[in-house]
């Protein structure tokens, strides 16, 4: 309740500024860009007749005041309503001046543009006015950085809202801490309270003035007609004007009508001196040299460079010339006045012609912007599907709010809806923004809930010792692994932590067993070189049967000293080389020679008894055999497309020979699966005859 009679107070006391008081003012009068917010101001007479009680001289005041200047013809001109307009505004700014002589300190404080300006340097700046400031030359000020705060807040706050609904949140959920917007709020409840306190005590002060000067004016009313020495009445009349120029401010909605009927008094007075000519031809000659000199003064005023500092010193001398000045005579009264009104209209030429360059200025910031919002609809339109080119986009939208703030005022009657089509467009590229990454999430727990599948897996196989089947196994998984895109980053680096360890245990465990096969096979390596030269020192000693067995010997001996390394395979050819020599020697052929050396190794299975390794066996012979089949077959049929060549043709040949050899690799084929089958026959005889042997035992 405190607050809100504080706040018609200030409307009562203060009032609407009218712009013009300044360049700075005037130029936030004729087009702001700051979104115009409603105005809480309420009615100067209705808070005054709340606030200040209406005196009955008050009231006969405003009866009597006369009107300044009468419009000839009756009728008014184009030319007298912007005089009029000029002249009410520079009333209304030095009434405004005159409530507190402090007051015209605000034509000094720069109004800066605070559309520019982010939050951080709006509250920066307003709280150097307060502190630094006259609480009442700065209301102005403060408006214009609270609307603009506002406005960058809301807009600020609406991002927000949108980022944490993308996010997956309810909106009657969504709060936000600023801790810029607490800074504001502290600032600002600073500038009421020292506001407030202003007017509180200035309500006070202005109602006791209020009430002196209409006292004095009821006194000034007094000496009309009274019966005493015309000496005594003018010694009188000028004590009341001193009293009256000390009189203080009143109510800037009590000041010109009290002004007028000050002066209207006054006259009357001078009137009433027509019985003592001289001394009223002695005040008027006197009014009038020194409104003459405020005519040359203001006339001068058409020279000055600065338009601000012109105007400023305009309203200076209007105010000198009511408040400072009496009348004239009647002779030169109204030319006197024409005078200083044609000075004052040249004052009023300059001002429209510089706001017309204010409007053209105003019309090219328009351009920009509009440019400025057609380039970031085009980027809302138009967002990227990937990270990196979105924070582009972000960082060039970023730059061009900020051209945007940058870029000046437009026209007022376009401004709202300038501001609204820039916000439309920034939000529109947020909420596409938004969906993108609002998609990306999911499209990351999905790709989390893959590879957390991949981890489980790496899990369970790093203590495997199925070499063979994991280790390419564990290859696929982490091919696997690459190919999934990302994750959200807060379990980014967990679940590859852990992922990366799985396969380190596993890999590490196959990279030391393999250093222990390395070593293993290097030592075959000695052994089978060893055999392998003592191979090449065997001499047939004629008998074939001997010999056979001699070489059966080293046939066991080299398969008994299993693999060596990769890099020394050829070890092995070497050996079956020398075999082959020793058959032929022996008039072995390689299909007895063949068997011969597999006769070997259904000795070394059988030695085994490994089950798993027959089968494996048995399928390599039998697809072996399978193989042998499709190729005599596409050979034979191939010799069908020679139905017509000899037998002695070359390619009929080459097809036959390789015919016959497919029948021998066939036929050997067969007879090795014939030998493993004998070899698992007997085996499961003697495995039969143990059971049958452990039976009768038991029994």
């Amino acid at each position: 309740m405190l607050e809100e009679q504080k706040d018609k107070l200030q409307d009562a006391v203060g009032g609407n500024e009218k712009s013009g008081t300044t360049g700075t003012d005037t130029t936030q009068e004729k087009s702001t860009e700051n979104i115009p917010e409603k105005e809480h101001s309420l009615d100067t007479q209705g808070t005054e007749k709340e606030d200040i009680q209406e005196t009955p001289g008050e009231a006969a005041a405003k009866q009597e005041a006369p009107v300044e200047s009468e419009v000839k013809g009756g009728k008014e001109t184009s030319e007298d309503s912007a005089e009029k307009e000029l002249q009410e505004e520079i009333d209304e700014s030095n009434a405004e001046d005159a409530e507190d002589e402090d007051n015209h300190q605000r034509h000094h404080i720069p109004m800066l543009d605070y559309h520019e300006m982010s939050m951080e340097n709006l509250v920066g700046e307003l709280q150097r006015l307060v502190r630094n400031e006259k609480v009442q030359a700065i209301r102005r000020h403060v408006e214009g950085i609270k609307t603009e705060f506002d406005l960058k807040f809301q807009e600020f706050l609406e991002e927000k809202k949108e980022d944490f609904i993308s996010k997956g949140g309810n909106e009657i959920d969504f709060k936000y801490n600023s801790v810029t917007k607490r800074q504001f709020n502290e600032v600002y409840a600073d500038y009421r309270e020292k506001r407030n306190q202003y007017y509180k005590n200035l309500e006070q002060n202005l109602k006791s003035n209020l009430h002196n000067r209409l006292e004095i004016i009821e006194e000034l009313k007094s000496l009309v007609n009274v019966e005493e020495d015309i000496n005594t009445t003018y010694k009188n009349f000028k004590d009341l004007q001193e009293r009256w120029r000390n009189a203080g401010p009143v109510p800037r909605s009590s000041y010109n009508d009290v002004w007028r009927t000050y002066h209207h008094h006054i006259e009357i007075f001078y009137d009433f001196l027509h019985l003592n000519r001289e001394l009223r031809d002695l005040d008027f000659k006197h009014n009038l040299e020194e409104k003459l000199k405020l005519i040359e003064r203001a006339e001068k005023l058409a020279e000055e460079p600065d338009l601000n500092k012109a105007f400023r010193e305009l309203q200076t001398l209007h105010k000198i010339w009511k408040e400072d000045i009496g009348p004239v005579d009647q002779e030169h009264r109204e030319k006197i006045w024409e005078q200083f009104s044609n000075a004052t209209k040249a004052m009023h030429q300059r001002r429209q012609e510089h706001y017309k360059e204010l409007e053209k200025s105003y019309e090219k910031n328009l351009e920009k912007k509009e440019e400025i919002i057609a380039r970031i609809s085009d980027i809302a339109n138009n967002v990227a599907n990937n990270h990196r080119a979105i924070q582009q986009q972000i960082k060039e939208v970023e730059a061009l709010r900020e051209a945007f703030f940058k870029a000046g005022k437009v026209p007022q009657k376009v401004n709202e809806a300038t501001w609204s089509k820039f916000k439309t467009a920034v939000r529109t590229f947020n909420r596409n923004k938004n969906a993108y990454y609002k998609n990306l999430k999911k499209e990351q727990q999905e790709n989390l809930d893959k590879k957390r599948a991949l981890l489980e897996l790496a899990v369970k196989l790093k203590d495997s010792e199925d070499w063979e089947q994991t280790t390419p196994e564990m290859k696929r998984i982490q091919n696997e692994w690459k190919q999934i895109g990302h994750v959200p980053r807060k379990y980014s680096d967990s679940i590859w932590k852990e992922f990366k360890t799985a396969c380190n245990h596993y890999f590490d465990r196959l990279h030391a067993r393999k250093n222990k096969d390395h070593k293993k096979e290097a030592e075959n390596y000695e052994h089978k070189s060893a055999c392998l030269d003592r191979l090449k020192e065997f001499k047939l000693s004629g008998d074939r049967e001997k010999d056979i067995e001699s070489i059966k010997g080293f046939i066991t001996e080299w398969k008994s000293y299993g693999r060596v390394p990769f890099n020394k395979k050829a070890i092995t050819n070497k050996f079956n080389k020398i075999l082959d020599a020793i058959f032929r020697k022996l008039d072995i052929s390689q299909q007895e020679a063949e068997l011969l050396k597999y006769g070997n190794k259904i000795q070394q299975l059988a030695k085994t008894e490994d089950e798993d390794a027959l089968y494996k066996e048995r399928t390599f012979i039998r697809r072996k055999i399978s193989d042998a089949k499709d190729e005599i077959r596409q050979l034979e049929n191939n010799l069908q497309f020679f139905s017509g060549a000899t037998d002695s043709n070359p390619l009929v040949q080459e097809v036959v020979q390789n015919i016959e050899r497919h029948k021998e690799a066939l036929a050997t084929w067969k007879t090795k699966l014939k030998k493993l089958n004998i070899l698992q026959n007997d085996l499961l005889r003697a495995a039969e005859s143990e059971e049958e042997e452990t039976d009768d035992s038991e029994e």
